[in-house]
């Protein structure tokens, strides 16, 4: 009599490695071979697919990964991307197949956020750092009580426009890009949520106003911050700040200047664009995913930039020297203060080369005779 024997348990596989590296995304819609034993389910269509394996979508997961385009209600001029449920797969130069949109969520979250975060944090610690050594930069001399007009009516205007709107978009920007950090686990989930939706729609509301205040702006202060002589001395010389020695310089100094076309021209002008990208207020652009992408990475990288320098700005004009908020706030310096942070302005307005009072009306014991 001839006994079976029970046939072999084959090996098991083993077990695939973990993947290694930081975060990875999994690629559920790469299509694999051994994916059915059918020899002909490539031939299937998908209704002979589904009879011969019901449940299975892969085969419509891997259309939606491979870009294909299905169909949406929405016009077609106003939304083209609404019919593809993901952006397609791309393979990018010395890396695998990866979706575009997880592209760009990894360069947010593993590069803008956490250098941009410690790019600001690094100026606010080395300006606390400066004020604890050096303190507030005093006036040597006295007060005379004679003042000296620094700013029109309008031109503290148009300044204060711009801070206002520049304020409320940094601090929506930084609530949205960072509070998830240290508001969050503060404030719990529904209150974060509704500040960052409030925050948000104010941020859309305030970009469009500091587009304008900053043109204006631009035109407003441009002629006085063109180059001229002694810029290079200053800047040669760090303004002063550490010899605590003043250098002259005209109505704005060079450090005022390089602020001027870095941050408020050219940062600016970046910073406004991608802007009204992301506001879909440019007239004749087709807003797709790539678009709003590459629009948001731009935008974040100069609004840090130019946040990191309009935090010293700031600095200066408050707390870090004695009388600069007064020309600010009431448009007056006294002429001690003109004489020693802008010496080549102040010996203009003596010699009667610019006027002491350009507004009017103006007490006459508060000008400076020439």
């Amino acid at each position: 009599m001839v006994s079976a024997q029970p046939a072999a348990t084959p090996a098991p596989a083993p077990a695939a490695a973990a993947p290694t590296g930081g975060i990875q995304s999994a690629n559920i819609f790469e299509v694999k071979p051994e994916a059915s034993a059918d020899p002909k389910y490539a031939e299937q269509t998908n209704g002979e697919r589904a009879r011969v394996q019901p449940g299975n979508n892969a085969p419509m997961w891997r259309q939606v990964g491979s870009g294909v385009t299905g169909y949406s209600s929405l016009p077609k001029s106003e939304a083209p991307e609404a019919g593809n449920l993901i952006q397609p797969f791309v393979q990018y130069p010395g890396s695998r197949l990866t979706n575009a949109g997880e592209a760009w969520r990894q360069v947010r979250n593993n590069w803008l956020i956490p250098y941009g975060g410690a790019l600001l944090l690094i100026v606010v610690g080395a300006i606390a750092l400066f004020y604890l050594g050096k303190g507030r930069i005093n006036l040597h001399g006295a007060e005379t009580g004679r003042k000296i007009e620094r700013f029109t009516p309008f031109e503290r205007s148009a300044h204060w426009a711009n801070a206002i709107a520049f304020s409320i978009l940094a601090i929506s920007g930084i609530v949205m890009a960072f509070g998830k950090f240290f508001l969050l686990p503060i404030m719990g989930a529904t209150l974060f949520g509704w500040l960052s939706y409030l925050l948000k729609n104010m941020h859309n509301f305030a970009g469009p106003l500091f587009a304008v205040s900053l043109v204006i702006v631009f035109f407003t202060f441009v002629r006085d911050n063109m180059p001229r002589r002694g810029d290079m001395g200053w800047l040669l010389k760090g303004g002063g700040l550490l010899s605590g020695k003043e250098i002259p310089s005209h109505r704005f100094n060079a450090g005022e200047k390089l602020l001027f076309w870095g941050g408020v021209f050219f940062l600016g002008a970046i910073v406004v664009a991608s802007g009204l990208v992301l506001d879909k207020l440019i007239p004749g652009l087709i807003y797709v995913r790539d678009t709003m992408q590459v629009a948001h990475m731009v935008h974040a990288v100069a609004t840090v930039l130019m946040m990191a320098l309009f935090i010293g700005h700031i600095y200066i004009g408050t707390i870090g020297m004695q009388g600069a908020y007064d020309g600010m706030k009431t448009g007056y310096v006294d002429e001690t203060w003109a004489r020693e942070h802008h010496e080549y302005w102040y010996d203009d307005v003596k010699a009667g080369k610019i006027p002491a009072q350009r507004s009017e009306p103006a007490p006459p014991s508060q000008t400076v005779q020439a």
